[in-house]
Order: structure tokens, then sequence, then C-alpha cells
């Protein structure tokens, strides 16, 4: 089914390490005729990035070895093996009659006390078996949930990696690596045997090797965090020992430190258990902080060390709080044992980690019935002021999802009438909207781009996308409806359309068409956390104006009302007016009696690195990160531009530096007809938009966004009609005929 091919491609840290193990298996040849080196080094390339998502990357000079050699045009297969021999910690060998042989590696086999180590595992398969290989120790102890049971001489654990990218069985190929993984319980030398089983039953192969393990004590490492007030925080912390290894080991993370991520989040006063050495750390507190850049020596004696974060910006300090309205708890990247997902307060410390003060945490189709425990309406008790997190849900795996996932936040009930779990739920979304909106929820399709891929650069396009996925598909339809609202009066059936998490074209595509035949849906800004994107909550923002204290309602009220701009963290565009009418408040709407001049202002203010970064700009714009503020980047330069957007076109650009500093920026701007206005820096930031009326005529600023959405109404049923329940379907062809008769008066309207 196609939702689920889209549902996979949002797992990039999956897809991430599916390549490092088709990497590891195809360039590790025991004979330089065993492979054509042409694939091995354009797969190689890649090698360098997957090894680095496992927390255990090669040495930089091993690094610059191989990306050298890959690089060449010259056979140099030989060469590769060498080089990952060295990280091989034991040769195992199956004979042609599938006798196993083992023999030490070149790796040193050094552990770390109450920590896992990760090596190669050389595989010679003569034999080119494909049967299941196993590891197990007569040393071995056992777990208890995340504490490890240590009786008599059993000290460690050992375990073959053979989930993704791996499997169970061998490949087959005369050589291949795969990753071993190795928990000591103790300090000092100790012996261990270690012993493979390969295939099973009567076709059975064994072989054991006794090891020398010499495991390095770890010392408590306690941090000191302060915010920039110097009061008591939570930040991240990214540590790497002189090798190069991402400490704590990535391996066997449970909550709160999660697997796919290098860094780890620690509050004031908490520890991390390190080995004596050195250690570079990067210490941050979101996109709003400067990074700490520290080197670190542990020994035997006193291990504190105080970090303070440093901001460039602040907009809470003007009114404007920070918020995800797309995170989750379970699913994707999170694990399912020894709970399905993590809890409240785990993702709180996130949360608190990247300065993200409203997080949405919604619980959606994996562990649904498990994380609906946690739902109440309310704030959830591990919020402290002003981090404030609240469970809420999306429509995703169940339900309406085939037409667009929905984000439903400000709920008071989670679970639709009629069941007391997911399988129950409408398969248009136009019906799950209606009840949300009965309760007072604020409500939009998620990650809005998939399913509405285009191969332009332009916006606005023209080209109708195919409407396949689970993006904001099913919108062109539910925006032209007026639903019953809590008091019973009708309003927009939904409130926002997401960004930030979707390529750019995309998702404003849409939103930029639906603008100009006069609907009056904002944006807000999402992660999807940790599906389409996992390296940390809050990559996608929305910064709402508040009058008062943060209070999540009034945060998902200031959405709904577009009181809000979007982006990355990197860039903000603050007290967007048109003349003085302020985006968000007052319906965001000015009242002209005929055409003229309207001044805009903004508070602009971005920061950029000093020297490009090319791994980013040089990528498509369909391709990760979708929106940065290094893809704005002019040239070599630090500016940006800034662009005044009038009914979806550019018409005014100013060039900013992003140094971080603000810059009160003023554009006079003519308007002839009624039209919407924004500001943005694409794509890093946009604003939501301010109604401009010009002789109280409404907005149809585009005959041919008319067009458009005539014709995407009918692109989207010839997808979606398969997937509406029969006991709906009458429901869903009289809400597709509703959306076409609006549009056809729209176009009817429109004066050009």
């Amino acid at each position: 089914m196609r939702w689920m091919n889209s549902f996979f491609l949002r797992q990039d840290w999956i897809f991430r390490f599916w390549i490092l193990g088709v990497l590891i298996t195809a360039s590790s040849v025991s004979t330089a005729g065993a492979v054509d080196w042409q694939p091995m080094a354009a797969q190689g390339l890649r090698l360098l990035e997957g090894a680095e998502a496992l927390g255990m990357p090669f040495s930089q000079t091993d690094r610059d070895s191989l990306l050298e050699m890959f690089q060449s045009s010259d056979n140099r297969v030989e060469e590769v093996q060498s080089t990952l021999d060295r990280y091989a910690v034991l040769n195992l060998r199956i004979g042609s009659n599938g006798k196993i042989e083992l023999s030490h590696g070149a790796a040193d086999p050094e552990l770390v006390e109450k920590g896992w180590s990760q090596f190669l595992l050389k595989i010679e398969n003569a034999a080119e078996s494909t049967d299941v290989l196993k590891v197990n120790s007569p040393q071995g102890g056992r777990w208890a949930g995340s504490s490890f049971e240590q009786v008599d001489q059993r000290w460690l654990d050992v375990n073959l990696y053979d989930k993704q990218p791996f499997r169970p069985e061998l490949s087959g190929l005369e050589v291949e690596y795969r990753v071993i993984q190795i928990y000591s319980a103790v300090e000092g030398e100790r012996v261990a045997r270690l012993d493979f089983h390969l295939g099973q039953g009567d076709r059975m192969r064994h072989g054991s090797v006794d090891m020398t393990f010499k495991s390095k004590p770890a010392h408590e490492v306690v941090l000191r965090v302060q915010d920039e007030k110097g009061e008591e925080s939570t930040g991240a912390f990214l540590i790497r020992d002189e090798r190069g290894r991402v400490y704590p080991s990535q391996a066997k993370r449970l909550a709160p430190d999660f697997a796919f991520h290098p860094q780890v989040y620690r509050a004031d006063g908490e520890s991390v258990r390190l080995p004596e050495g050195k250690y570079s750390v990067v210490f941050s507190r979101g996109p709003e902080s400067l990074p700490e850049y520290r080197e670190i020596e542990v020994g035997c004696g006193s291990n504190e060390f105080h970090f303070q974060s440093r901001r460039w910006i602040d907009p809470s300090l003007m009114g404007w709080w920070s918020g995800d309205h797309h995170i989750h708890a379970a699913g994707c990247a999170h694990y399912t044992n020894p709970t399905e997902g993590v809890h409240a307060t785990d993702m709180f410390r996130h949360c608190v980690g990247e300065d993200l003060k409203i997080g949405s945490n919604l619980t959606w189709g994996p562990s649904f019935d498990y994380q609906k425990q946690f739902f109440t309406g309310k704030d959830d008790i591990v919020s402290t002021y002003p981090y404030l997190l609240r469970y809420d849900v999306e429509v995703s795996g169940f339900g309406s999802h085939n037409s667009g996932h929905l984000c439903l936040l400000r709920l008071r009930e989670q679970i639709y009438p009629g069941g007391d779990s997911k399988h129950h739920w409408p398969t248009l979304c136009l019906n799950t909207l209606k009840w949300a909106k009965r309760q007072g929820g604020v409500t939009g399709p998620a990650h809005s781009g998939w399913g509405l891929s285009v191969d332009t650069e332009e916006l606005p396009n023209y080209v109708i996308p195919p409407f396949d996925g689970i993006g904001a598909n099913e919108y062109i339809v539910d925006v032209t409806h007026e639903v019953p609202g809590p008091n019973g009066e009708l309003v927009r059936a939904v409130d926002f359309i997401s960004t930030v998490d979707t390529p750019y074209v995309w998702e404003l595509n849409i939103w930029y068409h639906t603008l100009n035949v006069g609907f009056r849906t904002r944006i807000s800004g999402e992660t999807d956390f940790p599906c389409i994107y996992g390296e940390r909550v809050g990559l996608g923002r929305s910064y709402v104006k508040l009058d008062g204290e943060l209070d999540y309602d009034d945060w998902c009220e200031g959405v709904r009302q577009g009181r809000n701009y979007v982006g990355d963290g990197r860039s903000h565009l603050i007290d967007f007016k048109v003349d003085d009418v302020a985006m968000g408040e007052n319906g965001s709407e000015l009242k002209l009696d005929s055409a003229k001049s309207v001044q805009v202002k903004v508070l602009a203010s971005a920061l950029l690195g000093e020297m490009p970064d090319d791994s980013i700009r040089s990528q498509p714009y369909s391709h990760q990160p979708y929106w940065h503020i290094e893809r704005a980047r002019v040239g070599s330069t630090r500016q940006v531009p800034v662009q005044l957007i009038v009914n979806g076109y550019p018409v005014q650009t100013q060039m900013m530096d992003a140094d971080g500093s603000k810059k009160e920026l003023t554009f006079d701007v003519e308007i002839e007809k009624s039209s919407w206005v924004a500001v943005r820096i694409l794509p890093s930031s946009h604003t939501n938009p301010v109604f401009v009326m010009v002789g109280d005529r409404p907005i149809r600023a585009s005959r041919k966004s008319a067009e458009w959405c005539i014709k995407s109404v009918e692109q989207c049923w010839s997808q979606k009609e398969r997937f509406i329940h029969p006991n709906e379907m009458d429901e869903a062809i009289a809400a597709y005929h509703h959306a076409r008769q609006v549009y056809r008066q729209r176009l009817l309207e429109s004066v050009e």
C-alpha cells in the first residue's frame, strides 16, 4: 500500500542503518577480484557516514585514507580491506566443510566498565553459508530490565548486531563484516570464552575462542549545567574520546538516552560514566544557543565539569514562545522493549535540553494502547514552567491516515466515539476533523509535503502533484469546509498546515494556492520526531506570540489565529505587521478603502557560521535538511535574503547579515487588490499572513490558483476513493462535490 511506502520513507534512521549494512557487506572482500571497484568505491563513500551513525566511527586518519581510496579510479580493494581489518576484534572462518575456526583480530579487545563496546567481526565464508550466526559466553550474565545481574563469574554480555541493517542470517558472500557488541560489568583484566553457533539441528556448527579482555574503570563524571541566567538547567552533551567513539555508547541505550542519538541530555548535577582519558565535548541547548566546544580530561580525582549556555537570541523575552506540535514517545526510532516507547519524563528531558517550551507529544498507531494511558487533556505532571508537555493525537497508522495524517491538538477526549482504541476511526479526514472541532481542538495535516511532490523549484508552481501520500492531501477538500465548533457555531475544519519537516516547495505550494483563493489556513512548524527527523526534537518550530504567561491551550490558540512564525530556529521574524495590524491579532486583517501603499515592518535575525557548509547547500531541496538557514546563504557571504511576499510571490527583498544581531526591516509596497502579505527567509523561516482587504472585496488573487485547486480535487479523489469505507462513501462524495463547487465559484470571482 502506498501509505506504507510513505510511512517508511519517514524513518530516515532505518535507511541510514540499512545503508551501513549494505556497505559493510559489499565493501569487505578478501581478494581484489571478488568485487568490482567502482560500486565498492561508490558505496564506500557512504560507509563513513554510516559508521558515525552507530557511534563507532573510524579514526580521522583512517577516514581520510578511505575517502581518498574511494575517490580513486584505481582498484584499491585490498587496501580497503586492510583498513577495515584493523577494527575487527575477531576473525571467524567457515571452511568449505562448514567447520568454524576463530582467531584474534587486530583490534585491541578493550572494554569499559558498565558499558558497551563495539567492534567488527570479520567472517570469511568459504562455505557460502546463509545460516544464522549466534554468539554467547559461559561468562555471560543476564539483564533484569535495565540492570545487569552479575552472578559468580558471569561478568559480560555479548551480542551480534542482527537488526537493521543486518539479518540473523549470513549473506553467503565470501567475506563480510558484522558488528559484535560486548558489555563488561567489571573493571580489570578478565578472560572469557566466546562460543559461536552457525545453523541449527544436525547442521549446527560450533566454534570457540578464549579472549583476554581489559576493562577500563569508568569514573562518575558530574555535569553542572546552567542556563544563560545562571539557573540550573538541562543540556545536550555530545562526548567523544580521542578515537572518535561516542560515550556513553549508543549500543543498547535505554531511556532517557536514545540509541539513535549520539548526544545525551543531562540536568544539573547528573552524571555520565567515562573511562580515564581525554574527551571532546559539545554542549548546547537548542538552536537559539551557541554551542560550546571543550576538551576535558577524566582521571582518578575530582571529575566535575561546569557548563553554562550562551544565547545569540531569546524570542521568549519578547513574548514569542517556541513549540513543536508533532513529536512522539513511541514508534519509528524508539524501542519497543522493555516498554512500548518511552515515558513523559524522557520526552520532557529532551524538550528542556533543546530549550523547546511547548512539546506536543502525539500518541499514534504504534503502541497506541500503551501510550494512551498518558493522555489527560491537561499538561503532563512532568511539566515545569516554562516548559510544558501535553499528550495529544496524530491520526497515523489508523483511520483516515491514508488520505493524510492529522495532528489533533488541545483535545479533551483522545479516542473517537464507538471504541476504546484506534480500530474504529473514520476513513474520511473530514469526519475526524468534525469530531476534533466539536471539542475545541486545533487541527491540521501533518508532514504536509508527502504526496505533493513536484519536479520543480518554482514557488508557487502550477504542476498538479500526485496526491498519493500521507501529507496535506485531503486538505485540498477539507479547507473548503466549515464544521460546528464547541458551541455549535461554524469554524474552519482545518486550522493550520504543517511545515518545516518536508520539502518546502511541496508544503508551501498548496498553502499559497489556497490562500490565493481566499482561505485563511495558517502554518505551524513541526519535526515529526523521531520519524522524519530523529536527530532531536524542535528541528521544526512555531514561535507563538502570547501577551501573558505561557499556556498550552493559549499557545495552540495562537497557532489557530496565525499569531506565529515558523522555522528551524536559526532565523527569526518577530513582530511582523502591516501598517498597524499585527500578524495574528484581530483576524490578521487590514482594511483599505482603496488601493494604496502600506508599510510592512519585521524584526529579523539569523545566525550563520562564517564558512559555508556545502554538505547542506549542495543537496537538492528534496533532501534533508529541508529547512535550514544554510540554504538561504548568498554565495560565500553571511548574508541572507529577507523577502516580502504578496499572494505567493516575492515583491521586494532586503539583504541581511546573518550574524545574530536583530535588524528592524521596513518595506513599502503598493496593494492594488485584496491580498495576503507575509515575510520569509527561505527556507529557514516564514511568517503567517496578514490579509489586506481593499474595498471590502474578498481575496481572489489568482485564477490560475483556483484552476490548480479544481484539478487537485480531482487528482486527490482518484487516489483516495479506494481508501474510504463504504459506510462513509456518500459523505466522501458529498465532501468532494462541495469542494469542487466552492473552487468553481471562486474561479468565477477571481479577477486575473
